[in-house]
This record gives structure tokens, C-alpha cells and sequence, in this order.
């Protein structure tokens, strides 16, 4: 089972892949947001963006939460990310679908968290894909191949709150799959 002490899952991707649309959908409590208006190609886009973090909890009873960290989007504030993804079990990647090379985007998110999705848990959610344009699962299952990763790929809605639930039970049972086997094999 994951550490009952540190339940932290970081949320991150590209600008408007939907990571504070997410949060707010599954946050049970009013979710902390450093939304900023974008002044660079970004508003192009959206008229904010994410500088720092976007803070959000669920509450699972007995006391215990999990922590929901979203990430800045932009690679120019990439500092936050290694100060947010401190302590996490997991991630979850989410990638906008619509957005000019998504596949591109994924690699760039599977690199820079890379140290960390090396010893952890990832969950990734594609989004915007009912607008009908971008890649298929398969061909970000052909980027995650490339990585020799394996890991829960679904298409979310972020404004779902049952599908950003089903993205998060999925990365905590990956997690739980890993501590487990880890277990296996320290009694063998």
C-alpha cells in the first residue's frame, strides 16, 4: 500500500491541457490558484495561466487526504516543478490533445519528470480529444513504448470529476501494484 503518510499527487502538463480545470473538478475543498494573466504567447490561447501551483485536497475520511499539486504549464517557470513534485506518490500527466504536437508534448513531460517516474507511479490523461483532431491512444501508447513505460492512458475530461477520479484510483493502483511487487520481493 502507499505511504498513509504522504499523499501527495502532482498534476502537470502543457498550458491548457486542463491540469486547474482538473483539480477544481475533484478538489473537495476551494481550491488554492496562483492564475496570473498570460502576457506572453500564452493568451494567445487563455487569458491566464498557472505561475506557481493550484492546490487542491479530496478528503478520504479518517482523517487521511490526498494532496492535489498542480504545476505550471509554461517550461520557463520548470523550477516550481521540482519543488512541487517533492514528497509526491504519483503523477498525472495531462495532455492537451488538440494542441499543435501533443505527441511532442508528452516526451517533453515524460523527460522532465523522468528521475521521478523512474521510482514512482504516472497516470496520463489526454484531453479535448471530442473535438476530433490529434493523435489516438495508440500512438501515445507507440511515445510511452518509446519510454518503456506502461502506464494507466485514458481520455478525461478535466471537468469530469468522475473521470479525473478514475484517472487518480488509477495511478494509486499502479502504485499500489508496485509497492506490492516490491514486497514480493524482499520476502523471496
Amino acid at each position: 500500500m502507499f505511504d498513509k503518510s504522504a499523499h501527495k499527487i502532482i498534476f502537470t502538463g502543457p498550458v491548457g491541457s486542463g491540469k486547474s480545470t482538473a483539480i477544481n473538478a475533484i478538489s473537495d475543498t476551494p481550491v488554492i490558484s496562483t492564475e496570473e494573466l498570460a502576457t506572453d504567447d500564452v493568451q494567445n490561447r487563455k487569458q491566464t495561466t498557472t505561475v506557481a501551483l493550484d492546490y487542491g485536497m479530496i478528503k478520504l475520511g479518517m482523517g487521511e487526504n490526498i494532496h492535489l499539486y498542480g504545476t505550471p504549464g509554461q517550461e520557463r517557470f520548470n523550477f516550481m516543478w521540482d519543488i512541487l513534485i517533492n514528497n509526491a506518490i504519483g503523477v498525472v500527466i495531462l495532455v492537451d490533445n488538440a494542441n499543435a504536437d501533443p505527441l511532442t508534448d508528452l516526451s517533453f513531460f515524460l523527460k522532465s519528470f523522468s528521475s521521478f517516474i523512474s521510482n514512482s507511479a504516472i497516470a496520463i490523461g489526454i484531453t479535448r480529444t471530442d473535438l476530433g483532431v490529434g493523435p489516438t491512444l495508440s500512438d501515445y501508447r507507440r511515445i510511452l513504448k518509446d519510454f518503456n513505460l506502461n502506464p494507466p492512458l485514458f481520455e478525461i475530461d478535466g471537468r469530469k470529476k468522475d473521470e479525473v477520479s478514475m484517472l487518480i484510483q488509477a495511478l494509486l493502483f499502479t502504485l499500489d501494484q508496485s509497492c506490492q511487487e516490491t514486497s514480493d520481493e524482499e520476502t523471496v
